[in-house]
């Protein structure tokens, strides 16, 4: 099962116990996947559409405990891609739309369309997060964490994009606004903050789940940004040592490494008899033992004798 169907089917499982958050949360769906239909004498019908089985189950549920309206289910088949069920719950003209839709928020006093979030609905914290779950049941989506870190909602107008996008700074979740084609798009990437929303809207699993699945990227990530040290410091001394031997090489044929003072001759022979060892395995093998900026400068001043040799060699050949 993808990770975005395992949060739903566990948000879906979630029933607030205030009628407050209920509330908050049956707004929230409907605004995300209900539709409004005219009957006769402008009598109207609302139906919530979803492909989650769970989650038409909690819209009936809310709306049956809120409301006591007559309800009906529908179930059809999708005609494209997948062809998945698609449920649809339906209250019917006459059976209190109207007061339904202003007691959601949905529509002013007039009769209007509420563009953005009814501020009535979201006074409280439990609303707030009531509000989120409902949302996220609706239009969210978040990305297989295995692959990527993605959360989003997609809304179909910039007022209520905007609404969300602060009512999940509100709950100290900061989040992006995007446009997509003809849609809107409020997604938050960062992995520390999409577990933050799951513990809030109560995907207490999918989160347990996801930080396991952070915690061992994490130390994946770790690792692998430690061999990749590892390596380029590997590759860096092995560039030095052969820089080192090809310089002791130049002295040797063209002076002799007898005519280097003592100290320089004792670091050259050892770098000769030991092309793997470190600086600070030099130093140890030495008599008396060097530190590493010490077997470090003595190798460095043989560099620089053997490009003045080089350089005198350039010059005799001008």
């Amino acid at each position: 099962m993808a990770f975005s169907l395992r949060v739903k089917e566990e948000l879906a499982r979630v029933i607030p116990k205030d009628s407050c958050c209920q509330l908050a949360e049956l707004s929230a769906l409907i605004h995300m996947d209900g539709a409004l239909q005219i009957h006769g004498q402008a009598e109207l019908a609302l139906e919530i559409l979803t492909e989650n089985a769970a989650a038409a189950r909690k819209i009936f549920h809310l709306v049956k405990n809120l409301f006591h309206s007559e309800t009906e289910i529908l179930v059809r088949k999708k005609r494209r891609l997948r062809k998945n069920n698609v449920y649809g719950i339906r209250i019917p003209a006459g059976a209190g739309v109207r007061e339904i839709l202003l007691k959601l928020g949905l529509v002013d006093d007039d009769f209007a369309l509420v563009q953005g979030i009814s501020l009535p609905l979201v006074k409280r914290k439990c609303c707030r997060r009531a509000y989120l779950r409902g949302a996220f049941l609706g239009k969210g989506s978040i990305t297989d964490p295995e692959k990527t870190y993605h959360l989003e909602f997609t809304v179909d107008n910039p007022v209520y994009a905007g609404d969300l996008s602060r009512l999940l700074h509100s709950q100290g979740v900061p989040a992006r606004v995007g446009e997509r084609k003809k849609e809107y798009v409020v997604y938050i990437k960062e992995g520390e903050q999409i577990g933050q929303l799951l513990a809030l809207m109560g995907a207490h699993t999918a989160l347990l789940d996801f930080e396991n699945i952070r915690v061992i990227k994490g130390m994946r990530n770790q690792v692998n940004r430690r061999v990749n040290c590892e390596t380029a410091n590997l590759d860096k001394t092995v560039n030095a040592a052969m820089q080192q031997l090809e310089n002791i090489r130049v002295i040797d044929e063209m002076m002799g490494l007898s005519k280097l003072p003592a100290n320089l001759r004792e670091v050259a022979r050892l770098r000769m008899g030991h092309p793997d060892a470190s600086l600070q395995e030099l130093g140890e093998m030495l008599v008396p033992p060097a530190s590493k900026s010490g077997v470090n400068h003595r190798l460095r001043r043989i560099g620089r004798i053997a490009e003045q040799l080089r350089t005198g060699a350039r010059l005799e050949r001008g």
